[in-house]
């Protein structure tokens, strides 16, 4: 029997969570330490899994099948193609940063009113949801997806609710510390619950479409019922199809997320320290969009052709609307979740495009976007806890005081808007292409939100890195070593896939591709004007 690699890439993060929770309290440096050096080690593995992944091979690779529920036809299934490998690979890259930039995060504050935070139980739960997550990537089976998808709720749960952001500027109406702690608490509380309550509506009715999926096909395994579907040999009711359909398609659009379902983002997001906001809108909400591709085309080719023109409408609202609400902001960390739920909008756009290049830059937008938004929101992270407010406000020449601070929150934040040259610009220019040539309307109005980008990046830019330096940012130091160590590679990645995204384009393509004939789907032949 071959080494189970997929199944190593999952196991070593939650052993690893595990061993970290139980390191003694008092030693809360080594806890740190175990933490980082399993997260490096998942990465060495991840990096194997995409040495090995053949991009001209089979559609799935490094496949494990075992059974498992054999009443009930669930088997333990893995295998990664080129969308998955390559999501993989960004969770187990970004997920060092994220240690790294929360190092001293959930170190037992000093003041009386504030409660203990346990340092080992923060690294741990990141462990946890890098595992669940690298999971939901690989699994084949629709069951075994199902349960990780759901799982990872509960360690979000408690890093949004119990670990929060401690900069207590945005509560500025409170007296006292204390009152100001309680009141953090509580926002903390609130956002935590609500992510919960959202995802596990989504997920609730995701199940009641798998249960029917299992009556209708009578498996679980994602690769034969996309293959009897291809050969004819199993039939679904339009209707039924279309139901099905809906029930997956709502907790994806919840998970990842899309206009109505999105207002759990900014919440979580704003109470959650900067390397757990970074966990969940750059490796967690990008399991949303993978199913989307995965699942929702997959299984369902015809109910998705069937929803295409209403969700371009919910990607376009997506996009104008968070990039609207993110120019209002003056918080800088919703600023950042209301920019995502616009990327987001351009990832499903991409999707939903029925296109080669629109689902190529939609998933190339994906690792992209999880790479920019890392740098820009962990610099942010960097800057709130040297002033401790996450208010703009509150900010003012910072670039004179803390150079290398503004030129890297600047890189990331050019990054954000698309900048050629950086590697959200390939992404986005792929999703407008490709959702041009089929719905030109749609291609139009989708570029308002590029315009709006550039507006919110830069007035955030402005108001807090330039002008006369404020006195409470005069004595700022500039980012240390440990916080360079987390940006440079991230910047160094997004100049590099910028001016060449071809090592990410030649893995998903194929897998591309196989999507589009799984919709039995062409791309639009060019209109030129025959040559007189």
């Amino acid at each position: 029997m071959s080494f189970p690699l997929l199944t190593a890439t999952a196991v070593l993060p939650a052993l690893g969570a595990l061993a970290t929770a139980a390191v003694p309290a008092a030693r809360r440096t080594a806890a740190k330490w175990l933490a980082l050096a399993v997260s490096l080690a998942t990465l060495v593995l991840a990096a194997v899994v995409l040495v090995r992944f053949e991009p001209g091979g089979a559609r799935y690779q490094l496949t494990e099948s075992h059974p498992w529920i054999k009443d009930f036809g669930v088997r333990y299934e893995l295998g990664v193609d080129g969308i998955g490998v390559a999501l993989v690979a960004l969770t187990a890259l970004l997920i060092p940063f994220i240690i790294l930039a929360g190092w001293h995060d959930a170190d037992p504050l000093e003041t009386r009113s504030s409660r203990w935070r346990p340092t080992q139980g923060f690294f741990a739960l990141i462990l946890a949801v890098e595992a669940m997550v690298i999971l939901s990537f690989e699994a084949t089976d629709v069951f075994l997806f199902y349960i990780f998808f759901e799982a990872m709720l509960i360690p979000m749960y408690f890093l949004i609710g119990g670990f929060g952001d401690r900069a207590h500027g945005a509560y500025q109406s409170a007296v006292t510390a204390a009152q100001r702690d309680e009141a953090a608490a509580t926002q903390r509380s609130y956002a935590a619950v609500k992510f919960l309550l959202y995802n596990l509506v989504g997920g609730l009715i995701m199940l009641a479409a798998v249960i029917g999926l299992y009556v209708v096909a009578g498996n679980f395994s994602l690769q034969e019922i996309v293959q009897a579907r291809a050969n004819g040999s199993l039939h679904m009711a339009t209707s039924t199809e279309r139901w099905l359909f809906l029930g997956f398609f709502f907790a994806f659009a919840v998970k990842a997320p899309l206009w109505p379902l999105h207002t759990w983002l900014p919440n979580a997001m704003g109470e959650s320290t900067a390397p757990v906001a970074v966990l969940i809108t750059a490796v967690v909400d990008k399991v949303g969009t993978f199913a989307m591709l995965r699942f929702c085309l997959g299984l369902f080719p015809e109910a998705s052709k069937w929803a295409t023109p209403v969700i371009l409408v919910l990607a376009l609202i997506s996009i104008v609307y968070g990039a609207l609400l993110a120019v209002g902001q003056r918080d800088i960390k919703r600023l950042v979740a209301y920019a995502s739920i616009s990327h987001f909008g351009f990832i499903v756009l991409g999707i939903f495009a029925m296109t080669s290049q629109g689902q190529s830059g939609a998933t190339l937008y994906m690792v992209n976007h999880g790479i920019s938004t890392a740098a820009l929101m962990l610099v942010a992270g960097f800057l709130i806890s040297r002033r401790g407010s996450r208010l703009i406000a509150d900010y003012g020449g910072v670039q004179k005081v803390a150079p290398v601070l503004a030129g890297t929150f600047l890189i990331g934040g050019l990054a954000t808007l698309s900048l050629p040259g950086l590697a959200p610009f390939v992404s986005e220019f792929l999703v407008l292409v490709g959702t041009f040539t089929r719905y030109p309307a749609v291609g139009i109005i989708a570029t308002f939100g590029i315009v709006l980008a550039a507006l919110y990046t830069l007035v955030l830019y402005q108001r807090t890195m330039t002008g006369p330096v404020k006195a409470e940012v005069a004595e700022m130091p500039d980012l240390r070593a440990r916080e360079l160590l987390v940006v440079a590679p991230l910047i160094a990645l997004l100049i590099f896939l910028g001016v060449y995204p071809k090592p990410v384009t030649d893995i998903v393509n194929p897998a591309v591709q196989q999507t589009m004939s799984d919709v039995h789907e062409k791309d639009p032949k060019p209109e030129v004007e025959a040559a007189k």
